[in-house]
């Protein structure tokens, strides 16, 4: 891979709401890592509280973002409504748009800590073990 391309991707919960709990974050990580890497990128950190998620990715000049964006969060939607995966039975329902950053590899770290950190960060919105 010679291509240095990063963005740091975050979207929310519908109206923010704390949909988001330890067995939905345990479905949502694995399933955005197959995502990923099936449309051609590489999660370097997933971090997820009760109400967003932030994700910083590598990305190929091959990836379609909008593409990507529509499996994460419309696929997750559907299949955590099909297989149940839902926190205290409230289907995991995402707000419209996303925000999407490009991050250049001297900012890596940076944005590296801030993803994982994201529980720290929002602490009200830490999801709890």
């Amino acid at each position: 891979m010679r291509h240095q391309l990063f963005v740091h991707l975050v979207w929310t919960t519908r109206d923010r709401e704390p949909l988001i709990d330890l067995r939905v974050a345990r479905f949502l990580e694995p399933y955005i890592r197959r995502v990923v890497q099936a449309e051609q990128a590489i999660a370097l950190e997933v971090g997820i509280v009760q109400t967003h998620l932030h994700l910083l990715l590598r990305i190929s000049p091959q990836t379609s973002l909008p593409r990507l964006v529509q499996r994460l969060k419309g696929g997750s939607s559907h299949l955590a409504a099909k297989e149940g995966h839902s926190a205290r039975g409230r289907e995991l329902k995402w707000a419209k748009g996303y925000s999407l950053h490009s991050v250049s590899p001297r900012a890596l770290q940076i944005v590296r800590d801030y993803v994982r950190r994201q529980p720290t960060h929002h602490p009200d919105e830490a999801i709890r073990s």
